[in-house]
């Protein structure tokens, strides 16, 4: 992370002013570019595309996800996030897809790894000052946002069990 920082501070020290952005600003222009990123990395991934889906059926989540990560960005600091109804669908529908947990983990680290870098690509504009404590509360939401995919995923197993499946 230090490598990245100086890099992106050389960077700004030999073109001059860059117009600055929050990682909030960043990550909703780049929304559509962030998604397609994930995508392909998802592709990559033997476990994830051995259930066949669409397009939608595939990506349709991400916005939704992702603007929950916008908003808990753009939230004053010390203010409780609420929980991500997003992600609890999220969860259900990945299960009913046949998703198993070590699918719906990899899938949350595969948007971790697009969201930063998705930042790296636009380190000219990035706002220094908040950088490194808005990556946390990224990591923070994305990690949230798991939890409560993994909590329906159980809700669905004791559901079963109790139903005799």
């Amino acid at each position: 992370m230090a490598e990245f920082v100086e890099s992106a501070q050389g960077f700004r020290e030999s073109v001059g002013t860059v117009p600055v952005e929050s990682v909030a600003d960043i990550l909703d222009r780049e929304l559509p570019n962030l998604i397609e990123q994930w995508l392909v990395r998802v592709e990559k991934e033997p476990d994830l595309i051995a259930i066949p889906l669409n397009y939608e059926e595939r990506t349709g989540h991400l916005p939704h996800l992702l603007h929950d990560v916008i908003r808990r960005l753009r939230l004053e600091t010390g203010t409780k996030a609420p929980v991500s109804k997003a992600a609890a669908d999220h969860g259900d529908l990945r299960r009913k897809q046949g998703y198993t947990v070590a699918m719906a983990v990899e899938e949350s680290r595969l948007l971790q790894v697009s969201i930063f870098t998705t930042l790296h690509n636009n380190v000219k504009q990035l706002q220094f000052s908040q950088l490194l404590p808005d990556v946390v509360t990224i990591a923070d939401e994305v990690d949230a946002q798991l939890k409560e995919q993994m909590l329906r995923f159980m809700a669905a197993d004791a559901a079963e069990k109790a139903q005799g499946k």
